[in-house]
């Protein structure tokens, strides 16, 4: 089956679906996801979204991302996403996105590495806030279609251009959807990874098919470890406890529950600093406490990790929880400049899949859904203003793109291309931390 789409977005996370309502109402946009459309790290989400609250805090936002980066950032990207951050809550409050407030005052909260409170929420899941009201917009435009399910196998490509997707979907059938553009948003790569606060069907797809297709990657091997997620000892993906926690004076405690750390501490400084006093330990975990907290504002602030401390007999608001590090985001990924344009034609990449560096090393707490609403947005203003119509092979059967062989396709079982795509992420992984042994 033949399709033709101007625009194709694969992942139905806040950048897909923020990327899509800023591309004009004449366009026909296809969103694919290889799940329920749900069921994206977005909405997984929990501290918030940073912002700019003034012109005095632009200095120290910007230290405090450059510094958690380790001065690996592209100083551009941060610029951009700081200065941007104003307008795109304002969006979002227009969108329908309920920040929590004081009468009609913005309330913010301090999370690891920040040097003021400059990060805004809606209880502790702000993501699903965020994303959820996306998706109400999104479904209100007669020119967005999302098909649930429909797993991107493959690009089609020929001489560095992308004509689109090659498409699996959930009963087995395999089509190509041509389109003069095609924007990555298909998140990163926990479900590679044993103990990770992501969904297990995100594995990195993007990154394996970038691979085959030359597509230039960046810090590929740059994860970051969050530093508390509920201790547990059953399979799958573990539940965040969000840096707010800490943020509003949690604190992490040793075997013989005595404080050991400061625990605001960027990401990856705090969990070398975890693990450490695990091995001291010999214990699979450390002690979170909430007891400096006030109990209103544990059950009002973090209603959905109490009651997830609960179901796991954990009550939060009167004992320590066992907490342990988990891979939890990635800042490397396909390489794209500050208008998230890959080294592709007619490909972008937005939101966790992609890499303008905005991030450096290790990522500042709560930039993730700022960064990923700023670039996507961008990416559909330069897709807009540079738009060129693509001869695909819907309207041409000449233009068959290189890589699209059905047959060859059809040849590999789902399985084994899925076994082949991970280890071809993870091996790259190794390649380039071995680079920087």
């Amino acid at each position: 089956m033949n399709q033709k789409t101007d625009i194709i977005i694969v992942g139905s996370g806040a950048a897909g679906l923020f990327h899509a309502l800023h591309l004009s109402h004449d366009k026909s946009i296809t969103i694919i996801t290889k799940d329920e459309v749900t069921k994206s790290d977005s909405y997984l989400a929990q501290g918030g979204i940073c912002v700019l609250k003034s012109e005095k805090d632009y200095d120290s936002y910007y230290e405090d991302t450059m510094k958690a980066g380790h001065y690996e950032n592209r100083k551009e990207s941060v610029e951009v996403m700081i200065r941007s951050s104003a307008e795109i809550i304002q969006e979002l409050i227009e969108f329908g996105v309920d920040f929590e407030k004081n009468g009609d005052t913005l309330l913010y909260t301090k999370e690891g590495g920040h040097s003021d409170s400059r990060i805004l929420f809606h209880a502790d899941i702000t993501g699903k806030e965020i994303t959820s009201k996306l998706l109400e917009q999104a479904k209100k435009r007669d020119n967005i279609t999302i098909l649930e399910h429909h797993t991107m196998i493959d690009l089609l490509t020929r001489e560095n251009t992308c004509y689109g997707v090659l498409i699996r979907t959930l009963d087995g059938e395999i089509y190509p959807l041509y389109a003069d553009y095609t924007v990555l948003a298909c998140g990163g790569l926990g479900g590679l990874y044993k103990h990770s606060t992501n969904f297990r069907h995100i594995t990195g797809d993007a990154l394996a098919i970038a691979l085959q297709h030359h597509i230039k990657l960046e810090h590929i091997d740059y994860i970051q470890i969050h530093p508390t997620t509920l201790y547990s000892t059953e399979p799958g993906r573990r539940f965040l406890i969000s840096e707010s926690v800490r943020g509003e004076g949690a604190i992490l405690l040793n075997k013989k529950k005595e404080r050991f750390v400061n625990e605001l501490l960027p990401r990856d400084l705090l969990t070398a600093k975890v693990h450490e006093q695990m091995e001291k330990d010999h214990m699979p975990y450390v002690w979170l406490s909430m007891e400096p907290i006030p109990t209103d504002i544990i059950i009002s602030h973090f209603p959905n990790i109490y009651k997830r401390c609960l179901e796991e007999g954990y009550d939060c608001t009167k004992e320590p929880i066992p907490v342990v590090p988990a891979q939890h985001y990635f800042m490397g990924g396909i390489w794209v400049d500050v208008d998230s344009y890959t080294s592709m034609e007619h490909l972008y990449a937005i939101g966790e899949t992609s890499c303008n560096g905005v991030h450096g090393r290790n990522r500042l707490a709560s930039n993730s859904l700022l960064e990923s609403l700023v670039f996507a947005k961008r990416a559909a203003i330069h897709m807009e203003n540079n738009y060129a119509l693509l001869d695909t092979p819907a309207s041409h059967p000449d233009l068959m793109p290189e890589t699209f062989s059905l047959g060859k396709v059809l040849e590999e079982t789902e399985n084994n291309r899925k076994d082949r795509y991970r280890q071809l992420v993870l091996d790259e992984i190794e390649k380039e931390r071995k680079k920087h042994l």
